[in-house]
């Protein structure tokens, strides 16, 4: 640190009383003189520009900010309150290099940075190299489908059982999410059981492919025993009379969406699903196990192939949660939203899958 006295007898004087202009320069002399040395700098030099440059860093130009804080994000040795200061900032393109791969940032200072600023600020913590489950309760409760999806595929992520409780309840509408969170190798064989019995069978099977040989063994024993579960729920299921009531409004040329929608209303499962199961031609046990999974997905899809409006969409939706549970709005803004955007050859393209089988 030989040139260090020259700069440091001015310091006192430009953080006091300095223009902006010579407080940015010694910001600037001084983040150079650190990262030209930091390998070789003790403990006590480290503290030493800590104090000065969290004083002066503040009044540096945006791009240098950037490229201090890009440089500093690769030291183990950073300046820790500076790391700290620059990881704060509400600039993603200073805040996003410290947060990402940073090793002086510890879990508290993350998980206080996690609860107050936005979406950006999480999707760089989510790709960090580690993260703990304090950090990833905060994301997942917080984080949007970007957010969730890159902290749900990252391997070094640790998550709480609430943790991954959240993730599957997410990935209800979100197969990218499905495929990520069952790909885990620490997922336990009961979320993951949850995970599938919430996913339509097209996603299963990718899931399936993409998945290691040994997650592949605990995919197929989870799939034996929810297609055991649910055929003895579908066998306590009597279809009989809502067929018989649906054959006969098929014959008087009354089974149309309002019946449909009359009997979402009043919580007619069976005679719903025997409804949408002759206008899709998708079989009534098919349906009733896709219907009756965690997803709402299904009735999307079967709906858009028959051109339901919104309001029987959503009776439906409410339906198959029963009439003592309800829904968030939240939730059916979702779903409307991806009604919406569901175009209908796709949604015919899954239905005929289903019809196979």
């Amino acid at each position: 640190m030989t040139t260090a006295p020259a700069l440091i007898t001015e310091l006192d004087e430009i953080v006091r009383r300095g223009d902006p202009r010579r407080r940015a320069e010694a910001a600037r002399r001084i983040s150079e003189l650190f990262l030209q040395g930091a390998a070789n700098f003790r403990p006590d030099h480290i503290n030493l520009f800590d104090g000065v440059l969290t004083s002066l860093v503040p009044h540096a130009e945006p791009a240098a900010r950037v490229d201090l804080a890009e440089r500093l994000s690769l030291l183990a040795n950073a300046p820790r309150h500076l790391v700290g200061q620059l990881a704060h900032e509400d600039d993603i393109a200073i805040a996003g290099p410290l947060l990402r791969r940073s090793p002086v940032i510890d879990d508290s200072a993350l998980v206080e940075i996690a609860n107050a600023k936005g979406q950006g600020h999480l999707l760089a913590m989510a790709e960090r190299p580690k993260l703990s489950i304090a950090l990833t309760d905060v994301i997942v409760r917080r984080g949007d489908r970007d957010v969730i999806r890159c902290a749900a595929g990252n391997a070094g992520a640790a998550f709480s059982d609430d943790g991954f409780s959240t993730l599957i309840q997410r990935a209800g509408q979100d197969g990218v999410l499905t495929l990520k969170i069952g790909r885990r190798d620490d997922l336990p064989p009961e979320h993951l059981k949850s995970l599938l019995a919430g996913s339509i069978d097209v996603v299963r099977r990718r899931l399936f492919t993409v998945a290691k040989p040994e997650r592949q063994a605990a995919i197929s024993q989870a799939m034996n025993e929810i297609t055991g579960a649910t055929e003895q729920a579908e066998s306590r299921r009597d279809y009989a009379q809502a067929q018989r009531t649906v054959m006969a409004l098929h014959r008087a040329g009354q089974l149309t969406e309002g019946a449909l929608l009359n009997f979402a209303k009043v919580f007619k499962y069976e005679e719903a699903v025997a409804a949408l199961a002759a206008m899709t031609g998708v079989k009534i046990a098919t349906l009733d196990r896709l219907i009756g999974g965690e997803r709402y997905d299904p009735i999307l899809i079967a709906s858009k192939t028959i051109g339901l409006e919104w309001s029987t969409v959503r009776a439906l939706i409410l339906m198959r949660l029963g009439p003592n549970r309800t829904v968030s709005p939240a939730d059916i803004e979702g779903a409307r939203a991806n009604f919406a955007r569901l175009m209908p050859s796709t949604a015919q393209r899954v239905v005929d899958f289903w019809k196979s089988r």
